[in-house]
């Protein structure tokens, strides 16, 4: 799961009205999950070549000298024994001799995530770049600061994400947080960054998912949570929503001629800091995160099924990639098996016009 780059807050926001057993159950995929036998979520299978699959790692990446590539919310480095997938996915494609930009809200984190690169790296051309995805008039200016910068982009990777806290909270634009932080925000930038990406070499927009996009409800009345608010299903929503668009922008960049990619990606189950910068240590899912330290992967690791989408030549655009281990929960990646929530026919066309709506911005079709 996706590292948070967003901290605030709300005192006026309602408590959660808990939701049941099942609700519940399924946000311990963040800790055992799937172990515990929970269905529902998306089980990863091997692809056409799972020889070749299964043996990727980060030195199958290839040399990205040359390449330009954002990475939202790349400033969870290594601290407290957790660290962020951004963080590691920046500093893999910087290693692979890419030119970085990190974006996140977060100027004294993102500062030192790109030390921590440039160290590991010297070689690498890093930097950071201020953007709060939960503002859409920070998604513009950002925007506009990089098409006065660069020329072109060739990989955007929507990584940047938050779990909900007890009761709802706003984002500066009156959106519930969470689908503002890891949805919303990741459309508008990714269609006002698309001018950019089109005179990219063989570009490619990645959007991180999860596992736990197959219990998620689509519909911006699911995705805004205005009354009996649920941070578990806040997610949950987000996340299926983050690949029905991974989906349905590959559909009409084909049908546009565009011509990027869009893929979609999801780490299994990783140690970042999501639970104790969302729901809390003290919340159930919290007690897992503290109980369970082996029930999780390495980030690093987690971040390999994004990396693949990102760099490999066998990546496909609409394409979706996760670990093979059991249940998806861990392992090298592979093929993952698109959620039938994420397959309905007629949920993309809504959810992409209610966005542009929302957003009042266009892919420019």
């Amino acid at each position: 799961m996706p590292s948070p780059e967003e901290d605030s807050s709300d005192s006026s926001a309602q408590r959660t009205k808990r939701k049941g057993v099942s609700r519940r159950a399924l946000i311990g995929i963040a800790g055992l999950g799937a172990a515990l036998g929970l269905a529902g979520y998306a089980i990863t299978r091997p692809s056409s070549d799972p020889e070749e699959l299964h043996a990727w790692r980060q030195a199958n990446i290839p040399s990205l000298k040359g390449r330009k590539a954002l990475v939202t919310g790349g400033n969870g480095y290594p601290q407290n024994g957790l660290s962020g997938l951004g963080f590691h996915t920046a500093l893999a494609l910087a290693e692979a001799g890419a030119d970085v930009t990190i974006a996140s809200r977060n100027a004294a984190r993102s500062a030192e995530a790109v030390k921590r690169i440039q160290a590991a790296a010297p070689q690498a051309d890093v930097r950071f770049e201020s953007l709060d995805l939960a503002s859409l008039e920070s998604v513009k200016a950002f925007a506009d600061r990089m098409a006065a910068m660069t020329d072109k982009l060739d990989v955007l990777i929507n990584n940047a994400g938050v779990m909900g806290r007890s009761a709802r909270e706003a984002s500066a634009d009156g959106f519930e947080r969470v689908f503002a932080t890891n949805t919303l925000g990741h459309f508008a930038l990714s269609a006002r960054l698309l001018p950019l990406l089109r005179k990219g070499q063989a570009p490619r927009i990645v959007w991180l998912s999860s596992m736990r996009a197959a219990s998620g409800k689509v519909g911006i009345g699911n995705l805004q949570q205005n009354t009996d608010y649920d941070y578990a299903a806040a997610y949950d929503n987000s996340k299926l929503a983050c690949l029905i668009m991974a989906l349905e922008c590959e559909r009409r960049s084909q049908a546009q001629g565009w011509g990027v990619s869009s893929l979609a990606a999801h780490p299994g189950v990783a140690r970042t800091n999501i639970i104790p910068d969302g729901p809390g240590l003290d919340s159930r899912e919290g007690g897992r995160f503290k109980r369970l330290p082996f029930a999780y992967q390495d980030p690093a690791q987690g971040a390999l099924p994004i990396l693949y989408a990102a760099t490999s030549p066998d990546a496909v655009g609409g394409g979706y990639y996760g670990p093979q281990g059991f249940q998806g929960l861990r392992g090298l990646p592979g093929e993952a098996k698109v959620p039938v929530k994420a397959l309905d026919a007629e949920a993309p066309v809504v959810l992409w016009s209610s966005f542009e709506a929302l957003t009042q911005v266009s892919f420019g079709e």
